[in-house]
């Protein structure tokens, strides 16, 4: 890894891959094998950038054997099921093991088309030339925190989900965690195992909760099986899996979605996979409530009506990909700012999208085949 001072950025117009997380390392290792120089760019000091910013009890929801990057398998001591700290271990040392081009401390805030390749507008003014791009920023890129009518007058905590580590600053507290995606539904959970006095859950849309893994087999495979089949009919099969797997939450405050679980997954709506969600509204130490509307005098609304005052809101919101600055005069984005295209797929010749999809047969899984599909494209040019 070096810094920009090191690395001549500009020689043999190279692929440049912007972003060293999994999907940029994977792409670069895929080309560095079919013999094409690939640099990566990346912003920050150290490759997982984005990784190394979530919260400590964060772990893989797919299995170690189907999480691997090209050319590298993880290590059977990271265990079934891989922590945030070993995906930052293996990430290091992917980069290592393929001896991968990385520059670290350059942004790129434009992209443009120039002749038959690409030029970069980077950090300090400076303009890099590249046969091919590789965008792999990350599809947890920019916090999202909703404007909430009357947020400045909340008084107490308010953070996004991207700021939250772990349970010991919330101990004794009321906590409202609002969105019940993997990430709000891990963060009530860890928030409950921490103390808190607390923890309530706000929930605009019913999420589909499923195993991670019954029996053995892990959700991520079956997830692998469902993708080609017909929506219907994943939707059924899931709706009967669920009512064997899950138990009835309705008492609780977390009905049934009324919606099919693959329909929503089209949707780009993930499952939740339940590692202790179900067992804590079942023992009501995390209580589903209604959707965060808005804030008044100190309080904050929700959609029935209700209004509490929590020591602390985390929101986990989601993020946004942030695309528009880098890539969007050349229309390559749909109405919601993702990518038309990824993998070897084009909206430009020599301009690829990796990463910007969160696939129920993993993301790890999909970056590696992605990138693999890439480079022999590349390899065509």
């Amino acid at each position: 890894m070096a810094d920009e001072q090191d690395i001549d950025l500009t020689n043999d117009r190279p692929v440049y891959v912007i972003g060293g997380g999994p999907g940029g390392l994977a792409a670069a290792a895929a080309l560095r094998e079919h013999g094409i120089r690939a640099v990566v760019l990346e912003k920050s000091e150290s490759v997982g950038a984005s990784w190394r910013r979530h919260y400590d009890r964060l772990h893989l929801h797919t299995t170690r054997k189907l999480s691997g990057l090209p050319g590298l398998a993880m290590p059977r001591s990271f265990g079934r099921w891989v922590s945030r700290d070993d995906v930052i271990r293996y990430l290091e040392k992917y980069a290592e093991f393929h001896e991968l081009e990385i520059v670290t401390g350059v942004e790129v805030s434009r992209i443009e088309q120039s002749g038959s390749g690409w030029l970069l507008h980077a950090t300090g003014g400076r303009q890099l030339t590249g046969r091919a791009v590789v965008v792999a920023t990350g599809f947890n890129h920019t916090p999202r925190l909703p404007d909430w009518p009357g947020r400045d007058t909340y008084t107490g905590q308010l953070l996004h989900a991207g700021e939250y580590r772990n349970a010991a600053p919330y101990a004794g507290k009321d906590v409202l965690v609002v969105g019940v995606g993997n990430t709000g539904a891990e963060i009530a959970v860890d928030l409950v195992e921490g103390g808190a006095a607390r923890v309530r859950l706000a929930v605009r849309t019913i999420p589909h909760i499923v195993r991670r893994s019954t029996a053995g087999w892990p959700a991520q495979r079956t997830g692998i099986l469902v993708r080609r089949l017909p929506v219907r009919l994943v939707d059924r099969a899931g709706g009967i899996m669920s009512r064997i797997s899950v138990p009835d939450l309705t008492e609780q405050g977390l009905p049934r979605p009324d919606t099919g679980l693959y329909s929503r997954v089209r949707e780009g709506a993930i499952p939740v996979q339940d590692v202790g969600l179900i067992d804590a509204v079942r023992s009501g130490t995390v209580e589903p409530v209604a959707a965060l509307e808005s804030f008044d005098d100190g309080k904050a609304v929700l959609a029935d009506g209700t209004r509490i005052s929590p020591d602390t809101v985390i929101a986990a919101t989601g993020y946004r990909r942030a695309l528009e600055d880098l890539v969007g005069h050349l229309n390559v984005l749909d109405e919601r700012g993702r990518p038309l295209t990824h993998g070897r797929r084009t909206p430009a010749p020599g301009l690829y999208f990796t990463g910007f999809t969160n696939p129920i047969s993993g993301m790890f899984r999909e970056l590696a085949i992605d990138a693999r599909k890439i480079a022999k494209a590349l390899s065509k040019g």
